[in-house]
């Protein structure tokens, strides 16, 4: 049995020893020390360089195992600008860590720069690196053989039309449409069925075709003389009233004899006496088959169809020669069949061509939704700069870089603001859309004195200025801002109502203003939008995501 004793125990003392008992635990606590000691160390590639040349700035961590490490970010070099921050390099040895990090460094202006010490943060606990002077010298420009040019001024540029396809996509396809409708409509001669080329044909040709059609059915050899009589009569009887203008159909045996004699006599249908006779006897048998049911012989039938054939080529024959007027008043007739014809078809393709236009609408307002829709088609100013191509630039000095959907403009600045402020250089840039409240102003300013900028005096006389433009009613608020690259600085913002471009109607709208700056520099950037214009709030987004300035002046 194996027994466990502790080096406190009062009874093992003597045996170990009290100066044995004091090595051990200055050895023990030795070992703590090394395995807890942490080391930060920085250097540099070269200390001196020409304009626009980088050098490479390392700091070395080394640290235990378990640490949690946290390196410099964004513009903490100042006045040298970060290119680059390279991956971190690690190094692991049993239960110690060493971190390298590398970051690339430069500056455009010649002098002696001092770059500052950067606080590394382990567990929590700040480490200091050194501070490094770097040398920055002129590159040699030979004026001699090398002219010299004045800064060229802004000039206008067309407007890229990439995004103009889309729309063309568009017409095209509903004039591909429109196009396919007409065709159909108005070019395509549809295929007729054999009643509707029968139909169109003349009364005479199609009582003609009809008789030869009865002569070649079955009604005789299935005893269907009801049928065959009906037929017979009925043809003749329409031929009638559509080439001799008799009531023909409505009539009685009778009275259609009347009439065609009144005809006769009067010179209006030259047939003889005999044709009308013998036409009232062929009626009066097809009334005694369909009403008492008689049954005459086969070949009685069947030369009562050869005397109807007869009788319907004398009455054409009989018919007298249309006069001028009743062709002027055919041709009238025909073109009035043409025109309500081509209004037909207009109706039909404009009925055809809301239905595509409903579908479109429709099928956009389930995807899109009616509000999008709506302000696509009344062109809603905020909806149309949000979607239209945006421009990333770089304006004024120090730099400010940020997107836009469209392209700021330098403006001259009050001379009140120099005076006041003690400026040595300002800069300003901005956009104003004339349709609606939307507004960017970009500010660079350099200090005649290497002192902090007053944000406070900057703060009112932005609110000055929006007085002046209308503003009333100002709220502020303010809170810390940081850049996409990790640079703090100061954010007011609020509402108020705003004078509408145009107009001196007063509408609700918001505002934002953010100030950054260091030793003998400030930039700021200005926003207005109106109230609940979910377009501008978008395209304000979009702006602050590509928001960014260069600490250095």
């Amino acid at each position: 049995m194996i027994r466990q004793f502790s080096i406190h125990d009062r009874r093992f003392l003597p045996i170990f020893g009290m100066k044995k008992v004091l090595s051990l635990i200055v050895f023990s606590l030795s070992l703590v020390w090394v395995h807890a000691q942490t080391t930060v160390n920085s250097e540099i590639d070269t200390s001196r360089i020409r304009i626009g040349e980088q050098i490479r700035y390392k700091i070395s961590v080394e640290t235990d195992s378990s640490s949690v490490v946290f390196f410099p970010e964004g513009q903490t070099f100042s006045p040298m600008e970060t290119v680059e921050a390279f991956l971190t390099d690690t190094t692991r040895s049993e239960n110690r860590l060493l971190l390298q990090k590398t970051y690339a460094l430069t500056q455009f202006d010649s002098g002696q720069y001092m770059i500052p010490g950067q606080r590394i943060e382990i567990d929590g606990k700040g480490y200091l690196t050194d501070s490094v002077r770097i040398d920055v010298g002129n590159v040699p420009v030979d004026t001699l053989t090398q002219p010299m040019y004045d800064i060229k001024p802004l000039i206008e540029v067309e407007r890229n039309y990439a995004g103009v396809w889309k729309i063309l996509l568009w017409i095209l396809l509903l004039v591909a449409v429109i196009g396919i409708l007409v065709y159909f409509l108005f070019i395509k001669k549809e295929k007729l069925s054999e009643e509707e080329k029968e139909a169109l044909l003349p009364a005479y040709d199609r009582a003609l075709l009809e008789l030869s059609r009865l002569e070649n059915s079955k009604y005789l050899i299935q005893d269907e003389y009801k049928k065959y009589y009906s037929e017979l009569t009925d043809i003749v009887r329409s031929y009638l009233e559509e080439d001799a203008n008799i009531s023909a159909l409505e009539s009685t045996t009778n009275q259609l004899i009347e009439k065609l004699e009144m005809l006769k006599d009067a010179g209006e249908l030259k047939l003889t006496k005999d044709t009308i006779r013998q036409f009232q006897m062929i009626l009066q048998t097809a009334d005694l088959v369909k009403f008492a049911k008689s049954k005459p012989p086969t070949n009685k039938a069947e030369n009562d169809r050869k005397a109807v054939e007869e009788i319907v080529m004398k009455t054409k024959e009989a018919l007298p020669e249309p006069s001028e007027e009743e062709l002027m008043q055919q041709k009238e007739y025909q073109e009035e069949i043409a025109r309500k014809r081509r209004k037909k078809n207009m109706i039909k393709l404009a009925a055809a061509v809301l239905l595509v236009l409903l579908a479109t609408t429709a099928g956009f307002t389930a995807y899109y939704g009616p509000k999008y829709v709506w302000d696509t088609v009344t062109r809603d100013p905020s909806k149309k700069l949000l979607e239209g191509e945006w421009i990333s630039s770089t304006y004024g000095y120090p730099p400010i870089i940020l997107e836009t959907p469209e392209v700021l403009v330098r403006k001259s600045s009050p001379s009140h603001l120099q005076s006041t402020e003690k400026l040595k250089d300002l800069y300003q840039f901005e956009y104003n859309n004339e349709d609606g409240l939307f507004m960017v102003e970009a500010t660079s300013k350099t200090l005649l004195e290497e002192t902090e900028p007053n944000y406070e005096q900057s703060l009112e006389q932005v609110l000055i200025d929006l007085e002046k433009k209308g503003a009333r009613n100002i709220i502020t608020k303010q809170e810390e801002f940081t850049t996409v690259s990790g640079v703090k600085g100061v954010k007011v913002y609020g509402s108020g109502t705003f004078k509408e471009p145009g107009t001196d109607d007063r509408i609700k709208g918001q505002y934002m203003l953010l100030m950054f700056g260091g030793n003998g520099f400030q930039q700021q950037l200005l926003l207005s939008w109106a109230d609940e214009d979910e377009y501008a709030e978008e395209i304000i987004d979009r702006i602050l995501s590509s928001f960014d300035v260069k600490t250095q002046a």
